[in-house]
């Protein structure tokens, strides 16, 4: 039994990637910084509930001592993340963001990844085939949002384009350092969730698809990339 923690799982595409990984037979743990939303996401999806902040040591490390008494780890889905938001749901662009944005931006989506990554290598070490999957963007792209011809590059915000960029950093090194495990970055592309304040254009379903693919993917499958459902892309 493949036994997979999801930070950020109580609602979206960290729910959805929940659902399908129970439907394909996986453990599944909700990882959620309110314990009640994880117990109620948990119950209906036939999950277990971990209380887990990513921005917050004790919690992490208290999730990773929980899960190592139930057994181990063998997938880790690096799924918790926030944008900066102005007050009508806009961005803020390069004229307007601040340090204080981009430090808590980074605080969830940078450093939430290598404090839950770091917590949990012990267990996932120990597992036969272990699986480490980044949620990135493709505004993570520094190709494509530098290419007028693309539509990420009229995306005005700051914080989140270079937090992820900075994850996928974070996801070829790793996955140079643990060349044993599969650690790839995935683009789930333009979702409507609350981080878009529901404006993506993708249902969760299609959001998820490359999320599920990569956290099932087989010990002798890529590592080191960064993929959307249609294949690999530019960095």
């Amino acid at each position: 039994m493949t036994t997979t923690l999801i930070t950020g799982a109580n609602k979206g595409l960290g729910y959805e990637t929940a659902r399908r990984l129970i439907a394909a037979g996986h453990t599944v743990y909700i990882g959620s910084r309110d314990a009640e939303r994880g117990r109620r996401a948990a119950a209906e999806l036939g999950a277990r509930p971990v209380v887990l902040d990513v921005t917050d040591d004790a919690s992490v490390e208290a999730a990773a001592k929980a899960i190592e008494a139930d057994g181990g780890l063998d997938v880790l889905v690096n799924n918790a993340g926030i944008e900066a938001r102005l007050p009508d749901n806009g961005v803020p662009g390069a004229a307007d963001v601040t340090a204080d944005q981009m430090r808590t931006v980074f605080e969830t989506n940078v450093f939430g990844v290598v404090r839950v990554t770091h917590a949990f290598l012990p267990l996932l070490r120990k597992s036969e085939a272990p699986v480490i999957v980044n949620v990135s963007s493709g505004l993570a792209s520094l190709a494509a949002v530098s290419d007028p011809a693309t539509p990420a590059y009229a995306y005005p915000g700051v914080a989140y384009p270079a937090s992820k960029t900075a994850v996928n950093m974070v996801t070829v090194q790793f996955a140079k350092a643990f060349p044993e495990m599969r650690i790839n970055a995935v683009e789930p592309g333009f979702t409507a969730t609350d981080l878009n304040g529901r404006t993506g254009t993708q249902t969760v379903e299609e959001g998820a698809e490359i999320i599920v693919r990569m956290a099932r993917v087989a010990p002798d499958g890529p590592t080191g990339g960064y993929f959307d459902a249609e294949g690999r892309l530019p960095w």
